[in-house]
């Protein structure tokens, strides 16, 4: 596969999101997950995707098993803040302060049977702690050998502008599909005027730009996505509009509605890396197969027609209020 460049970190030009594995949607299988893991390194994707508060702290284990003997083949991205006490539950609160940021990073590399991150983000910007703070301790540990490259996830453009004065910020991670296109306001301007590179997670809007889902009743009864304002009740019936217009586009061009989501993705700029996320190998084959499909300016044209800025109905999460700060 490909690779690209987030900033000076050079990574497989599609990565593989791994929260799904262990957290929020569903039922999970560690077995087939491990697998699929082992599949995407043996295939060429070698960025992956994971966060403390995945399970929590399960995601990375599972992370940890499937890499172990293979660390060498491995770009590890994972990330802090969203904290998570002593029992290991989530307490709600987003900690950004310097000892929570070491306490974390301990239990990242124990659980990913590591000595060093790849890419270490802050998963979500603490309201209650100055930026130049978490990126001061951050910087700390880069010296230290502990991490190689710092991200931000979720963070607003002068939120990322007093971070990059601190320590260079490698990757921004935020959510980014064609029907999540809000970064084009001033976000993905922001990055590429300081050397930033951008992470997109969620490229396949949670599954649904894969035009597989055609109920919430196609969500398992734990599933997170049941809650989330976009897949409930008239704003799934109308994102399903959004659906069928790219799943029309993919047909004429051979391929799937996710495939078309992910090429669209790639090709806004090379700075870009997407991460879809996915639990079955043939979805995870589908995804890469997408690299490598080409779109025309006229593809591109339609695909923008198809979704537009702000075709989406509802908010991405029920609560907003940690996202773009």
């Amino acid at each position: 596969m490909q690779k690209r460049k987030l900033g000076k970190l050079e990574v497989s030009s599609l990565g593989l999101g791994c929260m799904g594995m262990s957290a929020f949607y569903g039922s999970h299988d560690d077995n087939e997950s491990i697998k699929v893991i082992q599949y995407a390194l043996d295939h060429g994707v070698n960025f992956l995707d994971t966060a403390d508060m995945y399970g929590p702290w399960t995601n990375e284990e599972l992370v940890g098993r499937a890499i172990k003997g293979r660390r060498e083949q491995v770009i590890i991205a994972t990330k802090f803040g969203n904290e998570i006490d002593e029992q290991g539950k989530r307490t709600g609160k987003i900690n950004g302060k310097p000892e929570y940021i070491r306490k974390s990073i301990e239990g990242s590399l124990k659980r990913l049977g590591t000595d060093y991150i790849d890419l270490y983000y802050q998963h979500r910007v603490d309201p209650n702690t100055p930026i130049e703070d978490t990126i001061n301790e951050m910087a700390k540990l880069v010296q230290e050998g502990k991490v190689r490259y710092i991200g931000l996830s979720e963070a607003a453009p002068e939120t990322i502008r007093r971070a990059a004065k601190v320590h260079t910020i490698t990757a921004l991670q935020t959510e980014y599909s064609l029907w999540s296109r809000e970064p084009e306001d001033e976000i993905l301007a922001t990055v590429r005027e300081l050397g930033i590179g951008f992470v997109p997670y969620s490229p396949l809007g949670r599954g649904f730009l894969t035009g597989q889902i055609k109920s919430p009743d196609d969500f398992e009864p734990d599933d997170s996505r049941r809650n989330w304002p976009r897949f409930q009740g008239e704003n799934f019936q109308k994102n399903l509009e959004l659906v069928d217009r790219v799943k029309e586009i993919a047909n004429e061009k051979g391929c799937t509605p996710g495939q078309i989501a992910l090429a669209w993705l790639l090709a806004q700029g090379d700075d870009i890396v997407p991460i879809p996320g996915t639990r079955h190998i043939n979805y995870l084959q589908e995804n890469i197969d997408a690299v490598d499909i080409q779109l025309t300016d006229v593809d591109l044209r339609r695909i923008d027609e198809a979704a537009p800025k702000g075709a989406a109905h509802g908010d991405r999460y029920p609560d907003m209020s940690t996202v773009n700060r």
